[in-house]
């Protein structure tokens, strides 16, 4: 890119940029039933779309993953409540805990939630996540923790979870799941993708005994030299990428 391309470039139109998002949103949805990170039609992955008016984008609540689409995404306000008519409504209790991260920490405009089996095995350990793997090192210090108040209804939750969660980007919600959030759709899934993998690790080394520890200096080293999450070396951009391709070929449905 030559100097000054970016800003003699023509600016794109809002519609244009919510529809490149909604692609993007539901691509990731695909990827995530891809994984096996579902919970049959629950948990959500939300995404602030451009302007000042304050709407995100939400799953439809009824459909599984791999049935969300570009066209069947909904559109909501900040309190949950959906923006024009359609077909599918919206879980009340899923935008809470999304509302208020993006509400309350600036650059949160991607959050995803899961409920995995590794990621709650170590969401209800009293230990929590053990610093002791390839990956959960590269977590050192971008770790958050919020205790479990039981099912996310109560806005009133919303200010304890955002200060716990600090900017720290990878949260454990304890005995409940795992969460992360981005600036951008694959910034969060980076995170996630590492968080979940670490948890994975943890529940099958520990299985077999006790586990070798990792130093602290090497922990900080490994955080500091984890670049592929880097927004300066794309946030995971090319992993994203490399999966929506997989999802393209088997199916590109999620595009319309």
């Amino acid at each position: 890119m030559t100097a000054g391309t970016a800003l003699d470039a023509p600016a794109v139109p809002r519609e244009d940029t919510e529809w490149a998002l909604r692609v993007q949103l539901a691509a990731c949805y695909r990827i995530f039933a891809d994984l096996g990170w579902t919970e049959l039609i629950y948990n959500h992955i939300t995404q602030r779309l451009p302007g000042d008016a304050g709407h995100f984008l939400i799953n439809p609540f009824g459909l599984h993953y791999s049935e969300v689409r570009a066209s069947n995404l909904v559109r909501i306000d900040a309190r949950g409540e959906r923006i024009g008519a359609g077909e599918w409504p919206v879980n009340p209790a899923g935008f809470t805990i999304h509302a208020a991260i993006h509400a309350g920490i600036a650059g949160a405009h991607c959050v995803m939630h899961t409920h995995t089996t590794a990621g709650m095995a170590v969401a209800c350990s009293a230990a929590g996540l053990s610093m002791s793997n390839f990956y959960s090192a590269q977590l050192h210090g971008k770790l958050a923790y919020h205790d479990f108040e039981g099912i996310t209804v109560h806005a009133e939750e919303g200010p304890r979870l955002v200060r716990n969660i600090g900017t720290c980007q990878a949260v454990i919600l304890r005995n409940h799941g795992l969460l992360a959030w981005g600036r951008s759709i694959p910034e969060a899934f980076s995170i996630l993708w590492l968080l979940n993998r670490a948890c994975e690790i943890q529940v099958a080394s520990l299985a077999m005994g006790p586990v070798l520890a990792i130093s602290e200096e090497i922990q900080k080293r490994c955080a500091r030299d984890a670049l592929q999450f880097d927004p300066r070396f794309g946030a995971g951009e090319d992993v994203f990428a490399a999966l929506t391709r997989r999802i393209d070929r088997a199916d590109d449905s999620y595009r319309t």
